[in-house]
């Protein structure tokens, strides 16, 4: 009783097919990986400056937001001084009005009005 010789030898306690079992499950994984990595772009490495360049700002966007937020609170303390102006110039408008109906002794004690008022605020 001769082996055959053209049979393989299955190592002892039969995992000769799960091995190649294996083997063909590990094939099918690296086609399947294959196939998703020629669905990628072609131009990937055209698109690596703009993905630094986006890392770039995205680094500097703390720094943009807190400087923004200095300049709003900056111009949120002048706006007081927004309504002052704003009333000085109402005023002004409101003298340059009554000028132009009435004589002009009355623009003067229009402008002294107006230094007045502005000196209440």
């Amino acid at each position: 009783m001769a082996a055959n010789s053209s049979t393989p030898a299955v190592p002892s306690g039969g995992s000769g097919g799960r091995a190649a079992s294996i083997r063909e499950g590990n094939s099918y994984q690296v086609s399947c990986f294959q196939v998703h990595l020629a669905k990628l772009p072609r131009n990937l490495l055209a698109k690596t400056s703009t993905i630094k360049n986006t890392e770039q700002i995205l680094e500097q966007m703390p720094h943009v937001i807190s400087s923004l937020d200095a300049h709003l609170d900056n111009g949120l303390q002048s706006v007081p001084h927004l309504k002052t102006v704003t009333q000085l110039l109402a005023n002004m408008e409101s003298c340059q009005l009554k000028s132009l109906s009435k004589a002009p002794s009355s623009q003067e004690s229009c402008i002294a009005a107006n230094m007045e008022s502005s000196l209440l605020m």
